[in-house]
């Protein structure tokens, strides 16, 4: 990366508009701007801005950093830093859309701080609340997509195989990478929106064909076919996959014909949660693996994992932090859930009352969809919170006290007991909605005997 500025152009490198005052390099320090092509050093000098000067500027830095020596171009952005963690955030947002920023790619947002559909109520004191709308608001006036989901793929955002993207969020970053096929990095917060903005991202990591090749072998042939058709196996599974591979790419091999889109997103969200999975091949099931030795490039494995069923047991069990008799409330819908999952619930529910409160975190592209039959209105009678927007981890909304809060979530089951101060209890969505109707917890653990 560390190329020397071509002729000419050392001391236009060195000028940097008042924009960015602040942002210097000792003298003998090659400039990152040294990598970029004549436009894009045009973009960064200020001919297209000030906030399009300063997010070329921190992708470059961010490429100098990892070790890229070029920036390339994205087709689309997901944006993960509209997520209200202190006043710093929303004044850097107001900044950029002071500066004039405008994304240059599609770019959907991640949940936010607050449900604005208005499906719930949050519980955050009033700056914390101006601020986080704030914030909100001014990445929706730099040209975002409303969407506030954490599940774009399932709202219409969906990359084609093969494309470069700039995604946030841990869950929609290991769904694009592992069954859309696109190729992102895990993108944080700020260089997110960065990299929309100056529609660039770094060339490393998982942007390049070398690094995307399996290199471990999951061997699920021991595994049972009723337990991978059942939805609970799948944030199983992701758990046990993310405290084992660490930030290897593996290829599952024996699930053929067994996950739906629904498993792979609740595999997905498990492993990112618990590792650092950011890439997954599950033979002939996902693009890059229409069989194991294509996604390790017909390689042999460095290494061969065969989970026993006393591993997935164990796995399970992890998911749960309390033995308990009682619940205090059920979430379900992190990642936020499909239109498909919201029927399930439904048809699970059959007109029946939840005892205790039930909170289905979901976006808005399902609740306009349950609106239009007038069904989310009859599952609120049913005594189902729906939660636009946002989620009960990542803003207060539980009722206080703690307790035990049950879901089906491997991220929830995760997060939760950190962020909501509720124990947790894992069940599936079955069970949730048993559990919640008799306000005591029921779950079928055959599965895991």
């Amino acid at each position: 990366m560390d190329l020397p500025p071509r002729a000419g152009q050392a001391a236009s490198l060195r000028q940097t508009p008042p924009f960015f005052t602040g942002l210097t390099l000792p003298a003998e320090t090659v400039h990152p701007l040294a990598m970029l092509s004549n436009e894009e050093q045009a973009i960064a000098r200020g001919e297209k801005g000030e906030a399009a000067a300063m997010a070329m500027r921190i992708v470059a830095e961010a490429a100098r950093l990892m070790g890229a020596s070029r920036l390339i171009p994205i087709a689309s952005a997901h944006i993960d830093g509209a997520l209200y963690h202190g006043d710093s955030g929303t004044l850097f947002a107001e900044r950029l859309v002071e500066g004039g920023a405008k994304v240059a790619v599609r770019s959907t947002l991640n949940v936010g701080a607050l449900d604005l559909f208005g499906c719930s109520r949050q519980k955050l004191p009033p700056h914390e609340r101006d601020m986080a709308k704030r914030m909100m608001r001014a990445y929706e006036a730099m040209g975002c997509e409303p969407s506030w989901t954490c599940a774009p793929y399932q709202a219409g955002h969906r990359p084609t195989t093969g494309t470069d993207v700039a995604w946030g969020e841990s869950n929609a970053v290991v769904f694009c990478n592992s069954v859309l096929g696109a190729r992102t990095n895990r993108y944080g917060d700020f260089l997110d929106i960065a990299c929309a903005i100056a529609g660039r991202a770094p060339d490393y990591g998982l942007h390049r064909a070398e690094n995307r090749r399996a290199t471990l072998l999951i061997d699920l042939s021991d595994v049972s076919p009723a337990l991978k058709e059942a939805e609970a196996f799948y944030p199983v599974l992701g758990t046990w996959l993310g405290l084992n591979v660490g930030t290897d790419i593996a290829v599952i091999d024996g699930l053929q014909g067994y996950p739906d889109e629904d498993k792979l997103k609740a595999l997905g969200a498990a492993s990112a949660s618990a590792g650092g999975v950011g890439l997954f091949h599950v033979a002939g099931v996902t693009p890059e693996a229409p069989d194991a030795l294509a996604a390790l490039g017909g390689l042999a494995p460095q290494r061969v994992l065969k989970p026993s069923a006393s591993d997935l047991a164990k796995a399970h069990d992890r998911l749960s932090t309390i033995k308990a008799e009682t619940i205090d409330a059920v979430a379900i819908g992190s990642p936020h859930l499909s239109l498909d999952e919201a029927n399930a619930l439904e048809a699970l529910l059959a007109g029946r009352k939840v005892q205790v409160p039930f909170y289905a975190c979901t976006g808005r592209h399902v609740i306009r969809a349950l609106d239009e039959t007038g069904r989310r209105q009859q599952l609120e009678t049913q005594g189902i919170t729906f939660v636009a927007d946002t989620c009960v981890v990542v803003t207060p909304m539980l009722p206080e006290g703690g307790g035990v809060l049950m879901t089906n979530s491997g991220k929830f089951a995760h997060y939760a007991p950190g962020n909501t101060g509720y124990s947790v209890a894992y069940g599936a969505l079955r069970d949730c909605v048993e559990s919640a109707v008799s306000g005591r917890l029921t779950r079928d653990e055959s599965l895991w005997r």
